[in-house]
């Protein structure tokens, strides 16, 4: 293994245990802090951490800052799972279809698919929370209406190159039907592409959430959600910097150990990297 090669696969193994290290917090959260985090407390209000009974101390309504950190991560892996399943599988069908038929629809698609592109993404999303309304379920209603675009360029990309390969010129000269070499031949070797794409965009909506749910259109209080927790904190940061430092550094490096994975799932499943 190269010195290259090594320290892709380092940084592999350091995106896989922060990314680890987040699932396990939050499926954890009950075990981790016992306070339910957003129970007030007004006479604990803005404890410092290392407050006995509270390790990351509490926020202006006397909350227990380690809950609700830990209880945010799990909204945001949930955010992040739920918009990177729908995408996936919105995006990648259309834009397989679309690679594989052709023909005035996978036209029609890809226009979109560039008018789409043209409005910046985290505008976009803002905008369509927007107009749909306030909430979890509304919040990766937008963030899939504004990402899918990704997943049906790539993959129509790939399936326009993999139909025009021999086995599967082959496999139509042997009269097999269309959509069982759409989905038992091209499928198969755009995958790579989807999971590629998916591991890169889960980081992606998660700042993204954050950052909507910042604003004020996303998670609303008093649910925990690191956007939210560090919009609250901003009147407090001269006399509590804690309540924006923890769920600030807990977003930053869930989504570097995601970005480290997506990389690393790069560098693995794209053949033209492996030098």
């Amino acid at each position: 293994m190269t010195g290259r090669q090594l320290r892709r696969h380092g940084l592999g193994v350091v995106g896989l245990l922060l990314t680890s290290l987040t699932v396990v917090a939050a499926l954890a959260a009950p075990w981790l802090s016992p306070h339910n985090p957003i129970a007030s407390d007004f006479a604990a209000g803005l404890e410092p951490p290392g407050t006995p009974g509270h390790p990351l101390g509490t926020d202006q309504l006397g909350r227990d800052l380690l809950a609700r950190v830990l209880y945010g991560a799990r909204i945001a892996l949930f955010i992040g799972f739920c918009t990177v399943l729908l995408t996936a599988l919105v995006g990648g069908l259309l834009g397989l279809l679309a690679g594989f038929y052709g023909g005035w629809s996978g036209t029609v698609l890809m226009r979109i698919a560039d008018v789409q592109l043209s409005f910046p993404f985290i505008l976009l999303a803002l905008t369509i929370n927007a107009i749909v309304g306030l909430g979890l379920r509304n919040i990766i209603v937008s963030l899939s209406a504004a990402g899918w675009v990704v997943y049906a360029r790539v993959v129509r990309g790939e399936a326009l190159s993999v139909k025009q390969r021999e086995y599967v010129q082959a496999a139509a000269a042997l009269g097999m039907g269309r959509a069982r070499m759409l989905f038992g031949h091209v499928l198969p070797n755009v995958a790579p592409s989807i999971i590629v794409v998916a591991s890169l965009q889960f980081s992606q909506f998660i700042v993204a959430e954050a950052a909507i749910s910042f604003l004020g259109f996303g998670v609303q209080p008093p649910t925990p959600a690191w956007g939210s927790m560090l919009s609250e904190s901003r009147d407090f940061l001269y006399v509590a910097w804690w309540l924006a430092a923890f769920p600030g550094a807990a977003l930053a490096l869930t989504a570097l150990g995601i970005n480290l994975v997506g990389d690393w799932l790069r560098d693995v499943l794209d053949p033209k990297l492996r030098v």
